[in-house]
């Protein structure tokens, strides 16, 4: 409160008989710092001036130039006057309901003959509009004045109970790419077009007698009585906005979860807005998304995996295949490694493949923890073929960009090949060069830790990003993973096999091994064979299959070793 720091209320009285402005500012006495307007145009420009400090006005109605009832209607169409408390003071009694429905929060009579009333009506009114302020502050978003996520989702919630058997729509909106505005234009012009899009939004709320609010950052929230086309919606924000930047096009996305289910928590109402909106995301050619049965049963599908995650984790569910890899410049091919992929034994959908988890997984920061997962049983199984099988056989696992930003990450790492029992040079770490890009130099630095800890650096899917020949000339790395994109048609392109050779040369060039990915026929091993590519792996040679069936090519690759000695 002002009071407690010492800092008198400002009020304006607005009087155009002297007599009467001397009362009353003798009623209020010395507690207040008093500005005085004898007319209407005079008072509007003192309370336009004096917005951000005026505690309170006390108005007459019959004034010179513009009478109360204009100054109420003009500070109620504006959302910065609207806030200041006014206290009409008249003598036209009849005219106190009129008042009170323009936006005046009290009424007091003429003439003064109450001045203890008088004062005790301004201080608990002004006492009231500060508390009022107070709670406004909390639970409004300090950049656009629209309700904060919690508080919307409360008043969400309290306009169910007063209007329950409404239908009712809740919808999602973003900003698309509005951190390219804020980095080349500026943050100012970025804070323009939230502030533009809350504006929209706002008044399409209050048209639909809805309410509006404001999420993290770029999002935006409205709950409105149930609107057949969304899409009008849509447009009706995007032509709002897309003149503020001059030479860039700004676009929206939208979810809606139409008629809500009322029975769930209103969060839960948004989160399926949210999961609509966020089905689009990149898709710039489609904007809206309906949240439906089959998104509802695909939400559903993916919390189930999330759930399960942990428990399968512990039970064993998730299973390790094996992918060998052939190295072929010599008499005959030879099993020199494999790689390691994940599948998923759900008890309820089957053998799942990492399409229908990871992505997922990646989404929801689990990866990492799949991932050390799969380090730890590929380090155990390693080191159990070691022991049974006297034969080391190296094995690559994926090593994810989330991975590479984790701490200590060559500690971990190199605990689990101790634990074990195998030296750090069976298990290759296979990075994906689209990892590369996001923090290049970091990348450099967390693998050059671990090949200083004596683990063999594999790069996948090379060629298919923008940094190949960056990172192969900057990053310390012993096998290039050539993607299989490059590999499918090399038995039908000339010019596809001329690439592949260009990328032999770019490894040679670095002292690089070369796997080729996806290799399906005599033709294409034959040209790879020819062309100097060190290994091959694909389903020419084998499919990725479990363990059990892996070790069936072990002890084939160890008869043809004793053969080869007898």
């Amino acid at each position: 409160m002002k009071e407690n720091l010492g800092i008198k209320r400002q009020v304006l009285i607005v009087e155009d008989e002297r007599i009467n402005m001397l009362i009353l500012g003798k009623i209020l006495g010395d507690e207040y710092e008093k500005l005085h307007a004898e007319d209407g145009e005079q008072a509007m420009k003192l309370i336009r001036e004096n917005a951000d400090t005026l505690s309170l006005v006390l108005l007459d109605l019959i004034l010179p130039r513009m009478d109360g009832y204009k100054i109420l209607d003009i500070m109620q169409s504006d959302n910065a006057l609207k806030q200041i408390p006014v206290i009409v003071c008249t003598s036209e009694i009849n005219s106190e309901a009129r008042c009170l429905q323009m936006g005046a929060v009290d009424f007091i009579a003429k003439p003064y003959i109450h001045p203890e009333v008088i004062r005790a009506r301004v201080k608990r009114t002004i006492e009231l509009s500060e508390g009022i302020d107070l709670i406004r502050a909390t639970e409004n978003d300090s950049l656009t004045g629209l309700y904060n996520y919690e508080y919307f989702l409360k008043y969400s919630a309290l306009r169910d109970q007063y209007y329950s058997d409404e239908d009712m729509d809740a919808i999602v909106i973003n900003i698309n790419k509005l951190h390219s505005i804020n980095e080349f234009h500026g943050r100012e012009m970025g804070n323009r077009v939230i502030l533009c899009t809350a504006r929209c939004i706002r008044g399409i709320a209050e048209f639909y007698h809805g309410i509006a609010g404001r999420g993290s950052g770029d999002e935006f929230l409205m709950y409105i009585p149930h609107e057949r086309r969304p899409r009008a919606i849509l447009k009706i924000i995007e032509d709002n906005i897309t003149e503020i930047v001059a030479d860039t096009k700004i676009t929206i996305r939208m979810g809606v979860y139409p008629k809500v289910d009322k029975t769930i928590k209103a969060e839960d109402r948004f989160d399926r807005a949210r999961h609509a909106c966020n089905s689009v995301r990149g898709n710039f050619n489609v904007r809206l998304a309906i949240y439906d049965k089959e998104m509802n049963e695909k939400e559903i599908y993916q919390d189930s995996l999330v759930n399960s995650m942990e428990k399968a984790m512990e039970s064993g569910r998730f299973v390790v295949f094996y992918q060998p890899k052939y190295a072929i410049q010599g008499d005959r091919n030879v099993l020199y490694s494999a790689e390691a992929l994940i599948r998923w034994d759900h008890p309820d959908y089957g053998l799942l493949s990492p399409a229908a988890f990871i992505p997922l997984f990646e989404k929801q920061g689990l990866i990492h923890k799949l991932d050390h997962y799969v380090w730890n049983e590929v380090a155990r199984q390693v080191g159990e073929w070691m022991i049974r099988y006297d034969f080391k056989l190296p094995v690559s696992v994926n090593v994810s960009r989330v991975d590479m930003v984790a701490p200590d990450l060559d500690d971990e790492i190199y605990s689990l090949v101790e634990k074990n029992w195998i030296t750090p040079d069976l298990l290759h770490l296979e990075i994906t060069e689209s990892a590369y890009t996001s923090n290049a130099d970091q990348m450099v630095e967390t693998v050059q830790e671990l090949r200083d800890r004596g683990f063999e650096i594999e790069i996948d899917d090379f060629g298919t990003g923008y940094s190949a020949l960056n990172m192969i000339s900057s990053m310390p790395i012993d096998v290039i993973k050539l993607d299989m994109s490059f590999i499918k048609r090399i038995h039908l392109s000339d010019k596809e096999m001329h690439l592949v050779k260009l990328m032999l040369d770019m490894a040679s060039f670095v002292n690089a091994r070369v796997v080729a990915e996806g290799v399906e026929n005599r033709e294409q091993y034959e040209l790879l064979k020819n062309a100097g590519c060190d290994m091959i792996q694909g389903y020419y040679f084998s499919r990725p299959c479990p363990a059990c069936e892996f070790e069936k090519l072990i002890e084939k690759e160890i008869s043809c070793r004793h053969a080869a000695i007898a």
